[in-house]
């Protein structure tokens, strides 16, 4: 990868409608997770690809990139088969989530959720679950693995839902 190429080149590239490289890609999650880069071009950047849009290698490197770039959690080899995902939109009841990840976990699935905190009007799943008398949230990620396999529902961040 071109040394010399900056933010504002590869900006300027996606606005103009060019294809971003792998590298590319690599060079501006990294400056955008190393707090290298400016909000205001952080946001150009993603007006950019929302306006041009990308092509699938370029989706599939953007996501990966994200997934990489902060910390990947690993789970035991027997529970493979057994993993589902439960993701939320951030929706305003969060009437499935609540829900749904019991009912899976009763059924024998694994359901890790990783919730938010304060958005918008409405606030996160975690900001209503905490409303609840005596239900705590937060768990020090020091103790995930061993938290990770207790037998019982747990709600936390991320929260977790397993039998």
């Amino acid at each position: 990868h071109n040394q010399m190429t900056s933010i504002p080149d590869l900006i300027r590239k996606k606005r103009d409608g060019g294809q971003l490289t792998d590298e590319d890609i690599r060079v501006f999650i990294g400056a955008v997770t190393g707090k290298t880069i400016q909000d205001c071009q952080t946001g150009a950047m993603l007006m950019a690809i929302w306006q041009r849009g990308m092509v699938t290698a370029e989706t599939t490197t953007f996501t990966r990139e994200m997934m990489s770039s902060g910390e990947v959690m690993s789970w035991p080899d027997e529970w493979r088969g057994l993993m589902v995902d439960k993701h939320s939109t951030g929706g305003v009841g969060d009437k499935v989530s609540l829900v749904l990840a019991p009912a899976l976990a009763a059924c024998g699935c694994k359901v890790p959720m990783i919730s938010g905190r304060g958005l918008a009007h409405t606030g996160g799943t975690l900001d209503k679950l905490e409303s609840i008398p005596g239900l705590h949230s937060s768990v020090l990620r020091c103790g995930f693995d061993v938290w990770r396999r207790l037998s019982f529902y747990s709600f936390s961040t991320p929260h977790f839902f397993h039998k």
